[in-house]
């Protein structure tokens, strides 16, 4: 017995096998709500994606309970793709908080029984002022769905586990159904990758989203030979420099191919230092441009197995970038 201030808890032994097969259960439970879900979304799915799109206000979310939860989760996912959301909680939106809500506004209200009365003061408000109601609900016919312009369902599923009873199975449909309609948004409207690291500059994420403009080497930092010079001068260049590696430019000034310390290695021999670059070189060479993500020169360096590209804009080299330098920014 273990005693828990003027509570009493009888601690039940389980074997190692319920408590797997418990988990099990669980977890298939939540997959076999998801695939129900993924295979009704429709029209309706589609229409709400339409309305959240052109909303020029925000998108509010509330709900009570576990369905709070995963509304303040719902509306954290879509203001960092873009769509600017808040999180209402019921209680404080009937005690004045209802002012946050505004008619270019829409709300979308999560209730698995639709009957929570912690809601009756947002949904009259919406109802008064012909603010856009959205409901997520297990139940179409309930005073949230009646009250809505939208109707999500998610599966009308028991909840997983031994009791049936904690939000499991349903919570993690609207998880799920929140996290669709976010994504969907940022398609819909078109949500570029620069944009998402506007909105994420902290932590891994953010770091790999910066563009190579930003920590390329410029101008007299560039190893650039003209066509004509001679091997030995694209390795004085290279020595130069630190990145193991010459451009070679035509009269134009296009980056028409690439000297590496591979080629040297490969065609060293007696004549090599007085050939001419063009007869040793690299032709048509990889190449990034300024507005690519680091994330993408991480992914050509570990597919193509170089260390080093020049970032060109309409053929002309404006910069060159190594691995080095997303090592020394901690940017891996």
């Amino acid at each position: 017995m273990l005693s828990t201030g003027n509570q009493s808890t009888t601690i039940h032994r389980v074997s190692a096998l319920q408590t797997i097969r418990t988990g099990r259960q669980v977890v298939k439970a939540a997959s076999d709500g998801l695939n129900i879900l993924a295979n009704q979304l429709g029209n309706e799915f589609e229409g709400v994606v339409k309305t959240i799109s052109n909303c020029s206000g925000r998108v509010i979310l509330s709900g009570i309970g576990k369905s709070g939860h995963i509304a303040r989760k719902i509306s954290s996912t879509l203001s960092s793709t873009g769509t600017p959301s808040l999180f209402l909680h019921p209680a404080e939106a009937s005690h004045g908080d209802l002012g946050m809500i505004s008619d270019q506004d829409v709300v979308i209200c999560l209730s698995k029984s639709g009957e929570s009365k912690e809601l009756a003061d947002i949904v009259g408000h919406c109802r008064r002022r012909g603010v856009l109601l959205i409901a997520i609900t297990a139940k179409n016919a309930s005073t949230l769905a009646d009250a809505s312009d939208h109707v999500l369902l998610i599966p009308d599923l028991a909840e997983a586990g031994p009791l049936g009873v904690a939000p499991t199975t349903s919570s993690s449909c609207m998880l799920a159904l929140g996290d669709a309609l976010a994504l969907s948004v940022l398609e819909a409207r078109g949500f570029a990758i620069s944009a998402f690291h506007d909105l994420h500059p902290g932590g891994k994420l953010g770091q790999a989203l910066i563009r190579v403009d930003q920590i390329m080497s410029t101008s007299d930092e560039m190893p650039i030979v003209r066509v004509g010079a001679s091997v030995s001068e694209a390795i004085l260049e290279m020595t130069r420099c630190r990145f193991g590696c010459a451009g070679v430019t035509d009269e134009a000034g296009k980056l028409v191919g690439i000297f590496t310390d591979g080629d040297l290695r490969r065609k060293l021999s007696p004549a090599l230092l007085s050939m001419p670059i063009e007869s040793a070189m690299t032709p048509q060479p990889r190449t990034i441009f300024p507005q690519d993500l680091v994330a993408d020169v991480l992914r050509m360096f570990k597919d193509k197995r170089i260390p080093s590209v020049f970032v060109t804009d309409g053929e002309l080299p404006v910069g060159i970038i190594h691995i080095h330098d997303i090592l020394s920014r901690d940017l891996l």
